[in-house]
This record gives C-alpha cells, sequence and structure tokens, in this order.
C-alpha cells in the first residue's frame, strides 16, 4: 500500500510550507537508542521562525515581558566542552540550562539530577527558576524534553565548579568487585591464621 508524504506545515499563518513549525520534515531521532541532538537545521529553522514573527529583532524569543530587561528571553547557542547549549543572557551573566548540561556531561557521572540538586545546596550554587517563556523556547530547541515545563538556570562558572566536583567525586568511588575482594581477602586470613 503506497502513502504519499503530506506537506510539512508550518506554525505561521502562511502555509508555506518551511520546515521548523509544528512538523518537521527531518527525524529527530537518527536511531532508536540515540538521544535527541540539536542539529544545525533544527537551529536555524527555529531561529528564522522566531525571527520573522517578532518585531524589532533580537535573539530567539526576544520581546519585551513587563520586566524592562528586554534580554531575558533572548536565547543563544553556546560551545561548551565541544557541545552547543542553550544559554541566556540575564543581568549581564550568561545562564545556561541545567537539565541540558545534565544529560550531555553529567549523567554519566553521578546518580540523577537529585544528586545534582544536592550538590548545588553543598557547593552553595543557586540555580535561577526560567520563565514560561524561557521554558518553551528550550523546549523550541530541543534543549529540554517536550512534557517538561519547569528548568533552571546556571552560570558557566558555577557549571565549571559543578562538573569539577562531579569528576572528582567519581575519582575517589571504589569499584564494589575491589571492596569485595578486599573484604574477602581479609576474611579468610582471619580464618587461616584463627
Amino acid at each position: 500500500m503506497a502513502v504519499s508524504a503530506s506537506p510539512v506545515i508550518s506554525a505561521t499563518s502562511s502555509g508555506s510550507g518551511v520546515p521548523g513549525g509544528l512538523f518537521r520534515a527531518e527525524p529527530l531521532y537518527s536511531t532508536p537508542g540515540e538521544p535527541p541532538r540539536l542539529t544545525p537545521n533544527m537551529i536555524n529553522s527555529f531561529m528564522v521562525n522566531n525571527h520573522s514573527s517578532s518585531a524589532g529583532g533580537g535573539g530567539v524569543g526576544s520581546g519585551g515581558g513587563g520586566s524592562g530587561n528586554t534580554n531575558t528571553n533572548e536565547c543563544r547557542m553556546v560551545d561548551m566542552h565541544g557541545m552547543k547549549v542553550a544559554s541566556f543572557l540575564m543581568d549581564g551573566q550568561e545562564l545556561i540550562c541545567l537539565p541540558q548540561v545534565f544529560d550531555l556531561f553529567l549523567k554519566h557521572l553521578v546518580g540523577g539530577l537529585h544528586t545534582v540538586y544536592t550538590k548545588l545546596k553543598r557547593l552553595d550554587i543557586s540555580p535561577v527558576v526560567c520563565t514560561v517563556e524561557q521554558v518553551r523556547i528550550l523546549r523550541g530547541l530541543g534543549a529540554i524534553q517536550p512534557g517538561v515545563n519547569r528548568c533552571k538556570l546556571i552560570t558557566r562558572k558555577d557549571f565549571e565548579t559543578l562538573f569539577t566536583d562531579c569528576t572528582n567525586a567519581r575519582k575517589y568511588l571504589i569499584p564494589i568487585e575491589d571492596i569485595k575482594s578486599e573484604v574477602f581477602d581479609a576474611f579468610l586470613g582471619n580464618l587461616i591464621l584463627s
């Protein structure tokens, strides 16, 4: 049974079929086991669609709220350790998406995001809570999962502190096999001596 491909529908009012709207022409996952990655096409199409709908320019999702600081919703993709990470410029500081950097850099070092929040408290790092609009922008970019409705941001310096703490903590972990063999050897030694 032959099925024809449906046209790409844009989120904008003009039905021009620009990719990056509600439906994507390209798949989000290239293989079933691979986590989603931001491709340059996804980033560019998102930025083009938001630039055309916002008056006056700015960054992705820029626009004045009632706060007087028009930069809070300007999202940029910055390079961290060779990966592109979503960041916002707020009060002159670059803040990066904590769940995204956890997924990219920390999840193989620590047990989970809850462990990261515990480390943040111990390190006296206070993340900034995203606004609703910032969460929408991050979801649109693929930096956070579609069902997520809360997100926190940290500075690049705080991330480096957290990353160093996670990697240093990992160095001092003793594999469970080594512990078992040391305990077993000590136990056998005590049996032989007695």
